[in-house]
């Protein structure tokens, strides 16, 4: 609505958990800012002018991405502090995209309070945070905040299923739902799964159950039955042997205690 509006705040802060795309939303902003087919800011950026491409590359020279876990002194930002003073190269507005800003020291947010809260009209600053509350109040109070939700089960789903299609993949249900399961809403966690699944059955087109399962360690409902079962019928030897052939493999035996309906507190 801002953009729609032409009445764009000068500062922003994206949290959320891991993998959820905080930096690729800043890049989105970005080239709604500056993407040269318009004549003003505009919420349908092409994606293919000259500078959304060089934003989608990370090599536009008016969007600048930093990187506040490995830059996290007062001279780094001074550095920031000092280019605001020059407008941009030849975009609409010069944009710093600072990812993990939560990881500066007291004396690097202090160095950038006056100018975050009096920066000049073509300077813009996105944050990107998984740790909000770790963000001092004094820089809160200056930005427009932005919490990015979790994705759903489903959605993950749906996305990973629909990348199986294009590299050429099919895919059980239960395999898509295991990884979407394991991803816990991060869509980045999602894929790292997804990547690591088709490289461990990198023989077959056919992503299992199976496979997934026996990637991640754990234990299939068919075991988890016949152990079930010896239970019930008080054949301690066999359930014990059961056991051990679960063990043996799985990655998590609190994942085996959740099936059977039991949490483990930690003491």
């Amino acid at each position: 609505n801002e953009i729609k509006n032409n009445k764009i705040h000068h500062a922003f802060i994206l949290t959320g958990i891991r993998g959820i795309g905080k930096t690729t939303t800043a890049r989105l902003i970005a080239k709604s800012l500056n993407c040269s087919n318009s004549n003003t800011a505009t919420i349908d950026a092409c994606c293919e002018c000259e500078h959304c491409k060089a934003i989608a590359n990370s090599s536009d020279q008016d969007v600048i991405e930093f990187d506040a876990a490995s830059h996290t002194g007062v001279d780094d930002i001074r550095q920031i502090i000092e280019s605001t003073a020059y407008g941009p190269i030849n975009s609409r507005y010069k944009i710093f995209i600072i990812d993990e800003v939560h990881m500066l020291s007291k004396s690097a947010f202090n160095a950038l309070l006056k100018t975050l809260e009096e920066p000049p009209a073509y300077i813009k600053f996105i944050f990107a945070t998984t740790e909000i509350r770790k963000v001092p109040i004094t820089i809160l109070s200056r930005c427009q905040r932005f919490d990015l939700r979790r994705l759903t089960f489903e959605e993950i789903k749906e996305h990973i299923n629909d990348i199986c299609k294009k590299e050429g993949y099919e895919a059980e249900d239960g395999a898509l739902s295991i990884i979407a399961s394991f991803a816990e809403g991060s869509i980045r966690d999602s894929l790292s799964l997804l990547d690591r699944a088709l490289s461990h059955n990198c023989y077959e087109k056919l992503l299992t159950e199976k496979s997934v399962s026996e990637m991640l360690g754990l234990s299939s409902k068919k075991n988890i039955y016949e152990l079930f079962t010896s239970m019930l019928e008080g054949d301690s030897e066999k359930a014990l042997n059961q056991f051990n052939d679960i063990y043996s493999y799985s990655l998590d035996i609190n994942s085996l205690m959740q099936d059977f309906g039991i949490n483990l507190v930690p003491s």
